[in-house]
């Protein structure tokens, strides 16, 4: 029995390792070799048109990876048989840029039909979306299969919220094989983003010791305490000083506790993150050049490839 578990083991991770294998930057160079391209030029585009849109791109491949993996069931709307993930908690009224990747899809279906997964294409979006403002870039890897169903129940289980304290963030990114550092590194796209009024309500006005005083003043001016549904939908910066950059300001922004969420000054408020927070608000570089290895790995998570999934013709159906 013992000799048959080791060969159990070990026939599992060779699946692992075919299945990662299965993923490379060059899947469709012979297939459709202009994809990335025109993905590309539809992202410059949307973000030319409106700078948060990066943001939205990135924070929507996140959204995606943490529920049933990278395997565009974001994507899928609500049918007889699917319960969309687009109104889970975390993404309802939240999650932007599904009309973008969608466009993205149409034009590469019209050069290669039903070769390039919505999966590749939130990654790929993602991707350029970073380097459209400033951030870094990174090598994808490519082919992904996308998924057949949704699961709402995961994204409201699974996917982090703006008040989660930091052994709870922690537990979130563990659960999806995703370090502390990892989590930090991340967050930093928070540079870009912007927050609703209702996520950060509380703490802007609760007199808490980990906020600074002028800070708060000023987002309680955008930020009225009572809560009706034109004030809950109000917006702020993430980032008050470069919120158009995707730079390292986030970070000092923490060490002066200045951190818009809950979720994000519990990073720097002395726990056991606060050297990463550190490390990133001195170097710019190290921290961009983490982000986009972090990007890779959570690019990672439970890819579906080959007769897993399928690549869907437009990304919100199962067609």
């Amino acid at each position: 029995m013992a000799l048959g578990l080791t060969n159990l083991a070990i026939i599992l991770v060779l699946m692992s390792t075919i299945c990662d294998a299965q993923l490379s930057s060059s899947y469709y160079d012979s297939t459709c070799p202009n994809a990335l391209s025109t993905i590309r030029t539809v992202i410059r585009r949307a973000v030319s048109k409106e700078r948060r849109m990066a943001a939205s791109l990135i924070r929507l491949h996140f959204h995606d990876c943490f529920v049933q993996g990278c395997d565009a069931s974001m994507l899928l709307d609500d049918s007889t048989t699917i319960e969309s993930e687009k109104t889970a908690r975390p993404n309802v009224g939240s999650v932007r840029g599904y009309e973008v990747i969608d466009e993205a899809k149409t034009e590469v279906e019209k050069i290669c039909p039903v070769i390039v997964s919505c999966a590749d294409i939130v990654a790929v979006a993602a991707r350029d979306s970073s380097f459209a403002v400033g951030g870094p870039s990174w090598t994808v890897k490519l082919g992904r299969r996308d998924s057949k169903t949704a699961n709402k129940n995961q994204a409201n289980s699974d996917l982090p919220s703006f008040s989660d304290d930091l052994d709870t963030l922690i537990g979130r990114f563990d659960k999806k094989g995703l370090t502390a550092k990892n989590m930090v590194t991340l967050s930093g796209a928070h540079t870009l983003g912007q927050g609703q009024c209702f996520t950060f309500r509380d703490r802007i006005y609760n007199n808490a010791s980990n906020i600074d005083a002028g800070f708060g003043s000023t987002r309680r001016r955008g930020c009225p305490l009572e809560s009706s549904i034109d004030n809950n939908k109000k917006l702020a910066a993430l980032d008050l000083v470069t919120p158009n950059s995707f730079d390292n300001n986030y970070y000092k922004n923490l060490i002066q506790k200045k951190g818009l969420l809950t979720s994000d000054q519990v990073l720097f408020n002395g726990g056991s993150t606060d050297s990463i927070v550190t490390e990133y608000s001195q170097n710019p570089t190290t921290f961009k050049s983490e982000f986009a290895a972090a990007m890779i790995k959570m690019g990672d998570i439970e890819p579906l490839t080959w007769s897993a999934g399928i690549i869907r013709r437009i990304c919100s159906a199962v067609n």
